[in-house]
């Protein structure tokens, strides 16, 4: 309920709409309660053929009546207790009491009759037929009105709901993006798409519900139970002898529809990661032929799923029965109770006081209708009882990741950030992804300025891992990185700035060429596009290959061009941003010869006065290189030039003879 209850005050920031929710909800409940209202004329006019005007004047002569004959009582008793003994002047003291009571009743109704007695002469009719069309026109508006304020109040509780939602979406979007890439890789990105539609969408219900139905419903019931109890309090108060133990078996059934919701959210996750799986791989499952095994996944996910939602419409299908025999039960205590007063004409039940004055049949009648109005309410309220515990267990996923703090993150006290121009430095570095599983160990390693350096070594050996912790992707768990200074201590914003990045699988979005191209750096005119590209050698396919030039849409992961024209302008990307540091890992290992030799013209002009990390295992682009450092079991092995490194560096000789291999195969 907390977390809920962190939603809700963002959706309170837009007080205009609240206050139009909550006044809105008000006028349907006041004018609820007032239809109910004038069930009371009707019973006078249909049942006793009676004026207003002659009700009002029968009424008043009753209350007199009544207020005469309980003051003789009084004073009959006043007397008789003169001579009475001692202990039966405790029993006279009593009866006197009661009497004065019921005579206090009768002069209060007769001041409320004759305060109405004006209005009903001069604005109704004295014909008990026209009486009766009055009330109905009144009735017919009072339903009108309140139907009108009812559109009003539904426009507003979506615009409400819809801005609190946006505002939610924005924030868990801003706080996902500022997570490390460990929660990415490691939880994937099924259970955050999960988190972002389907328990949104939740969290759009139950708002909805609570600024709807939540506030309404009850707004009504008390409309209405004001009413019954302005006509007999203590009745009332019988009749809701059933409601703690209502109370009680709601917030059970609340508990557990809330643990229901929240495993179903968590099986519908699943059921992301598997579409996801499938629709990526597609390839593989083609080429594999295992649309069955797929069909088979996707069938056993979704009937988890079904077991559970149909767990959650089984919670759900006891809330009406429930609020409805509580409804029976409040109704059969008040009519038996109510029917004992007036048909025996007593004012006690059980020895308790139900009332100063005889219940009469018709207020005992309109006291029935007005419960039988809170009860419509109390129905309304258990059709949403279960979307309000979904969206509460939904609130409890998204804020238990929204409040996740990432583990790399800036410093308290950053320090100025100029641009690189003295040395890149790793000492004494080490990094784990797991306890007791290191994948660097003690890597010391010095790349002045300007120098490019290839790091080479057998997969898994830490090659990208170590490059990965230059824009701190993630923090090593020993030794310090430098970039002219400690890189713990600059803003991940300022610190990423000076890198480009190009990765062996590079990722386009689905967007023009020239908005990929310009992701490098926002505020890019095309003419620095139009040069970035140059120097990458991607503006010629560009201009002569694609449709629609730099404004041709790349589609989805850049799937409509080839991985070489991927690459290159992945590259030009990089060029654009005009990084100190230009970080390739493995950026040739899957492009064709052509495109490979392209980006290594394009590399050699661009990589001078800045420093280059190389991670590849390719020949063509080891020559770029000013060093070689081998790695091999998370440590550095060797380091040297082409020639050193052949000479002295079995580890070196070796993959270089696979990669010759390769390329003699290849040919």
């Amino acid at each position: 309920m907390k977390n809920f209850g962190r939603v809700l005050r963002l959706a309170l920031r837009y007080r205009l709409t609240v206050v139009g929710v909550v006044a809105s909800a008000l006028m349907v409940a006041i004018l609820w309660g007032a239809n109910f209202g004038t069930m009371l004329p009707f019973v006078k006019v249909v049942f006793q053929g009676e004026s207003l005007q002659q009700w009002v004047d029968r009424e008043i002569a009753g209350a007199e009546r009544e207020a005469a004959e309980q003051a003789a009582r009084i004073a009959e008793l006043r007397r008789e207790m003169a001579d009475a003994p001692p202990e039966r002047q405790r029993t006279l003291e009593s009866r006197i009491s009661g009497a004065e009571s019921r005579q206090a009743a009768a002069r209060y109704a007769e001041g409320i009759y004759r305060w109405l007695k004006p209005f009903v002469e001069r604005y109704l009719p004295s014909d008990a037929f026209k009486t009766l069309i009055v009330v109905s026109l009144v009735l017919i508006v009072g339903t009108l009105l309140k139907d009108v304020f009812l559109i009003i109040n539904n426009v507003l509780v979506a615009r409400l709901t819809q801005l609190a939602t946006f505002e939610l979406r924005k924030l868990f979007y801003r706080r996902t993006l500022r997570l490390d890439l460990a929660t990415f890789n490691d939880e994937g990105t099924t259970d955050l798409m999960s988190r972002f539609t389907y328990d949104m969408e939740n969290v759009a219900g139950g708002l909805d519900a609570l600024f709807g139905k939540l506030v309404r419903e009850p707004l009504k019931m008390v409309a209405c139970v004001a009413g019954a109890a302005w006509i007999c309090w203590r009745l009332l108060l019988v009749s809701l002898l059933i409601a703690p133990v209502a109370a009680l078996a709601l917030r059970w059934l609340a508990k557990t529809l809330r643990r229901a919701n929240r495993r179903a959210m968590e099986q519908m996750a699943q059921l992301y990661n598997v579409l996801e799986e499938t629709f990526r791989g597609i390839k593989i499952v083609k080429a594999f032929t295992n649309e069955q095994q797929e069909r088979n996944r996707f069938h056993l996910r979704s009937k988890e799923y079904y077991k559970k939602a149909l767990r959650i419409a089984g919670y759900d299908s006891l809330s009406h029965p429930m609020s409805e025999m509580m409804g029976i039960f409040m109704i059969t205590l008040a009519l038996l109770a109510g029917a004992w007063l007036v048909l025996k004409g007593q004012t006690h039940l059980l020895g308790i006081r139900m009332s100063d004055r005889p219940l009469s049949l018709e207020w005992l009648l309109l006291f029935y209708v007005l419960l039988a109005g809170a009860a419509d309410p109390l129905r309304k309220l258990s059709e949403v009882f279960s979307r309000f515990q979904g969206a509460l267990a939904a609130c409890e996923r998204i804020y238990a990741r929204l409040d996740r703090q990432p583990a790399v993150r800036d410093p308290d006290a950053p320090l100025a950030c100029p641009r690189h121009h003295r040395e890149l430095a790793f000492e004494g570095v080490g990094f784990a992804y797991h306890p007791g599983q290191p994948v660097l160990d003690d890597v010391t390693l010095r790349i002045p300025f300007g120098q490019t350096v290839a790091i080479v070594g057998p997969n898994g050996c830490g090659k990208s891992t170590l490059a990965n912790l230059v824009p701190r992707f993630a923090d090593p768990t020993g030794g310090v990185i430098r970039l002219d200074v400690p890189i713990a201590s600059l803003r991940l914003r300022e610190l990423r700035g000076q890198i480009g990045l190009v990765t062996q699988d590079p990722f386009l979005f689905d967007d023009t060429v020239l908005a990929n191209i310009r992701y490098g750096r926002p505020r890019a005119s095309r003419e620095e596009i139009i040069e970035a590209a140059k120097r990458a050698h991607a503006h010629r396919f560009i201009e002569s290959e694609l449709p629609n030039g730099y404004q041709t849409v790349v589609g989805t992961l850049g799937g409509r061009l080839s991985g070489g024209q991927r690459q290159r302008i992945a590259l030009a990307r990089a060029i654009l941003r005009d990084p100190a540091i230009l970080i390739l890992d493995e950026a040739t290992s899957q492009i064709d010869l052509e495109s490979e030799q392209a980006i290594q013209q394009a590399l050699e002009g661009f990589i001078r006065s800045r420093t280059t990390l190389i991670i590849t295992h390719r020949l063509a682009v080891l020559s770029l290189a000013d060093r070689i450092v081998a790695m091999e079991a998370g440590r550095i092995v060797d380091v040297g030039t082409h020639e050193e490194m052949l000479a002295r560096s079995g580890l070196y000789r070796r993959l270089h003879q696979l990669q010759f291999e390769d390329l003699r195969r290849s040919a």
